[in-house]
């Protein structure tokens, strides 16, 4: 089996870099294509991003819709890594070569200014925890050909984790409603999603609570500095080369982000 573990994190790893999807993987697990499993790929191939210098700076949440756990049978979120070289600053363009089936999604982040180290952090603490928060680009992908994905491919494939883009004007907690926030995603100036913080989980914290708790878990706890992408408000949008989005989310601001057109 980690011979197993070993080939496929290694495939996912060249797959990225080479912007060249691969097959589904989970049959080659057979009855052992568990959510662990998938998870000790996912470690695989991030201790191999590790030792090619990358720098983990947080962590996304993933399936936080109760439909979309439904269709992917789990009844629980999942977890990817956020390195460095994965973020864009608002405004920026996203290279034509950069990813390979890029779909966006709108989020709110939060930047911790404590550690939460304990498994059983409070709702307290990580609000305590929390410096600011932005609007959010998630600029999703799969290296698993056609996105015919099932648990186990998309938690091996770093929670389908591509690229991100943060907002520019950091907000306290205190100054919005996390819940009742509104948020709308233009594609080139025409509403494509419509959402509204109460559709993560109930509230962003929730997932967050999720997410710190599983991390301590792992031996991986969140740290000061660590962004938390907190799951979609919204649907997913497919984004083509030349699309341009916004994402506005009421009390928080604006972020933006254009993909380039192909030479």
């Amino acid at each position: 089996m980690s011979d197993t573990i070993e080939t496929t994190a290694k495939a996912l790893i060249a797959a990225g870099r080479d912007c060249a999807a691969v097959a589904p993987i989970a049959a080659d697990f057979g009855n052992k294509a568990d959510v662990d499993t998938a998870y000790a790929v996912q470690k695989a191939v991030t201790k191999a991003a590790l030792a090619q210098g990358r720098r983990i700076v947080g962590r996304k949440i993933g399936l936080t819709s109760t439909a979309v756990q439904t269709q992917m049978g789990v009844d629980q979120p999942d977890y990817g890594m956020l390195f460095a070289d994965m973020e864009y600053a608002d405004g920026d363009t996203i290279p034509a070569d950069a990813l390979i089936q890029p779909k966006v999604e709108a989020e709110i982040a939060f930047v911790l200014g404590r550690d939460l180290p304990a498994v059983d952090v409070t709702t307290a603490e990580l609000i305590g925890a929390i410096d600011y928060a932005l609007p959010a680009i998630e600029i999703v992908d799969s290296r698993i050909r056609d996105w015919k994905i099932g648990i186990f491919d998309t938690i091996a494939d770093n929670a389908s984790s591509g690229l991100y883009v943060l907002g520019s004007r950091p907000v306290r907690l205190a100054d919005f409603d996390l819940r009742l926030c509104g948020m709308v995603m233009e594609r080139m100036g025409q509403p494509v999603s419509f959402g509204v913080g109460a559709a993560c989980m109930g509230n962003p914290l929730i997932a967050s609570l999720w997410l710190a708790r599983r991390m301590a878990q792992v031996g991986r706890p969140l740290m000061a500095g660590d962004v938390i992408l907190s799951g979609a408000l919204g649907p997913m949008v497919t984004a083509a080369p030349g699309d341009t989005f916004r994402v506005s989310i009421n009390g928080l601001g604006e972020v933006t982000t254009h993909f380039a057109k192909e030479e």
